[in-house]
């Protein structure tokens, strides 16, 4: 038999450290035996970040925007002990948060069920995607250590010199006042991507937020989500058989902790930040957790939802065994696969991706594991395998089907 061919290239973002000692493994003994693979390669390790003073991350983002499809694989963000280390020219930005303002993407976080692996809530039976609205918010807040007896006012100042004022507080003793702000833009395209998303899973979508103690702030995002909703996506969802669904972010973490799963669940961005580590702390590892960054023109970059192992990565510069869960990874390629798959109408493309997977969680449910799932593992006798051993017997299993 033939290897599968691509028609379409996808674009390939390398990266740091342990995940990219296994992005070179799973691309040898995974894809390239089976698929042709056409990809645009961009190397997004720290190094060549830092050669390109990171026109490369640029250059990836704006490839994805071309073709429609990347993945990608786990990068460092430097801090001051990066930058020593790496001897780095400056502290670069995140590369995730650049591609994802590039793309003007939102993220989607959706854990990988495993018998095995069984979730902390009883009556979880379905993945719960996590979509974070990643602009604004505390996260580009201002903040003021108010030292002392004063006034703290809110203003705004139109171009045309028109002011709006608001008193926060008068302060009669040392306290502590902080800004923040977001765009109707930025809030139309997070709402635009998970309703697209929604779609394309055919998925229940949730929204919850606290519009009745922040009346204008949390209450715009209501109202721009029901807006979009009524007027382009409505007739779609009812189609569909799948609803939008809004209540107050109190209500919903209560219905979600009783729910069976199997939706999507769209939060500000503090709330996704807090959330999404929630959720995938209680389906069970972060490292059996996918992201996929999904823009609203319906572009498309998957990842795996951990960083680069950084542990595990000096261990094997040693020379010292390592048992590094590369599942999530592997599921990044097959999530972007079966997208270009799909888009391309490459059946064969899409049928791989499945059997990828299925070979994947098989060896799990055979008891045949990573260090970190034989520690949660509810199987009996759990056999612990190394990073390339794992990877092997995935190869061997995905021969069977």
């Amino acid at each position: 038999m033939g290897k599968i061919q691509m028609t379409t290239p996808i674009v390939e973002m390398d990266g740091d450290e342990m995940t990219r000692v296994l992005w070179q493994l799973i691309k040898d003994k995974l894809i390239l035996p089976y698929v042709d693979l056409k990809s645009e390669y961009y190397d997004l390790g720290l190094k060549h970040r830092d050669e390109t003073d990171d026109q490369v991350t640029v250059d990836s983002a704006n490839a994805t925007l071309k073709y429609g499809v990347a993945v990608k694989c786990a990068t460092i963000t430097p801090n001051d002990e990066r930058v020593k280390e790496y001897s780095l020219k400056k502290m670069y930005k995140s590369p995730n948060g650049t591609i994802r303002a590039i793309l003007d993407g939102t993220v989607f976080r959706t854990p990988i069920m495993v018998k095995g692996i069984e979730p902390n809530v009883r009556t979880w039976e379905s993945p719960i995607t996590l979509a974070r609205h990643a602009y604004g918010d505390v996260y580009k807040n201002v903040e003021i250590r108010v030292p002392g007896p004063g006034k703290a006012e809110l203003v705004f100042t139109g171009a045309d010199g028109t002011e709006i004022r608001e008193t926060i507080h008068e302060f009669t003793e040392p306290g502590i006042i902080q800004g923040m702000h977001n765009k109707d833009a930025s809030i139309e395209s997070f709402a635009r991507a998970c309703f697209k998303y929604a779609l394309s899973e055919k998925k229940e979508l949730w929204l919850g937020t606290k519009d009745t103690i922040s009346k204008t702030y949390d209450r715009r995002f209501r109202d721009i989500f029901d807006e979009i909703y009524e007027k382009e996506f409505k007739e779609d969802f009812e189609k569909a058989g799948i609803t939008y669904f809004y209540t107050l972010i109190d209500d919903a973490v209560a219905r979600v902790m009783k729910s069976k799963g199997g939706f999507i669940w769209a939060c500000k961005n503090y709330d996704g930040d807090v959330m999404s580590d929630m959720v995938s702390s209680a389906f069970g590892s972060l490292a059996m957790m996918t992201s996929v960054l999904v823009s609203p023109s319906g572009v498309y970059e998957y990842e795996a939802a951990h960083g680069t192992v950084q542990r595990h990565y000096y261990k094997y510069l040693k020379g010292e065994p390592t048992s590094t869960n590369p599942v999530a990874t592997i599921f990044a390629w097959t999530g972007a696969l079966r997208k270009r798959g799909e888009l391309d109408n490459i059946k064969e493309l899409m049928e791989f991706a499945d059997k990828l997977e299925k070979a994947t969680l098989s060896v799990i449910e055979s008891g045949r594991m990573t260090g970190d799932l034989a520690l949660i593992t509810s199987l009996p006798n759990p056999v612990k395998l190394g990073s390339e051993e794992f990877l092997d017997a995935i190869a061997a299993e995905l021969e069977t089907i």
